[in-house]
């Protein structure tokens, strides 16, 4: 501590930390001193030269806290939305493979399905051999391999996860899945199909690097594999 002279007066130069800690554990200080506040003087957050009392800074603070307030709301709200219309689109795709019947119709359902409902056009399922009627002829959306392909086997963290994920691929497996040359897929989110994809999976493109990013939820994704896998369960 040292002491300065003010207006003849020694006084005691104390740290802000230790100030700070006596005004918060001295709620009361005011109370007792309320002639001080109309003469505590503090610097316009708006930059500039003035001064603003510490009730104009509070009622400042408070406006900018509703605003904070205000802007977590819409998005909470914005992601609500998204989900009711997630939720909604799923219904739709379930609907349409409980009517689908056998499984030719259930893989011409999922691709018209996600094209439809969901916009993703771009997309390929990825079945293994014993999981696909026989007869059934390979389609830009269908690709028909054998379960130990070494192809499928480049996805065997994606299969022992048992869960979806959402990122940028490998040339190689970008290649396999979108065709070569498919330089424009930006991101992609994988859904692998059955206990382990045992199945196969499902691989939907974007040209849109965002779009399918490694921090969005992938709740959604797990609910169609799921209803994917059940509807090539059912024949």
């Amino acid at each position: 501590m040292t002491t300065r002279a003010m207006r003849g007066i020694e006084l005691a130069e104390v740290d802000e930390a230790a100030v700070a800690s006596y005004l918060s554990a001295t709620p009361e200080f005011f109370d007792r001193h309320a002639q001080l506040l109309s003469k505590i003087r503090l610097p316009d957050s708006r930059g500039g030269a003035t001064t603003v009392s510490l009730l104009e800074r509070q009622v400042e603070v408070l406006r900018e806290r509703n605003r904070q307030l205000e802007r977590k709301l819409k998005e909470y709200v914005d992601v609500a939305r998204e989900n009711d219309t997630l939720g909604t689109r799923v219904l739709t795709m379930a609907r349409r493979l409980i009517a689908a019947g056998d499984r030719v119709t259930v893989i011409k359902t999922v691709e018209a399905s996600l094209r439809e409902d969901f916009d993703a056009g771009e997309s390929v399922l990825v079945l293994t051999q014993a999981s696909v009627p026989a007869g059934l002829a390979e389609s830009r959306f269908l690709r028909v391999v054998a379960a130990d392909a070494p192809d499928l086997r480049s996805f065997e963290t994606l299969f022992s996860s048992g869960k979806p994920r959402c990122g940028q691929l490998r040339d190689s497996q970008r290649d396999f899945l979108f065709g070569a040359g498919s330089v424009a897929i930006g991101s992609v989110a994988l859904v692998p199909l059955g206990p382990k994809g045992h199945l196969g999976l499902l691989a939907c493109g974007s040209n849109d690097s965002e779009r399918f990013n490694p921090t969005m939820s992938t709740d959604f994704l797990q609910r169609i594999g799921e209803l994917i896998a059940a509807a090539l369960a059912e024949d």
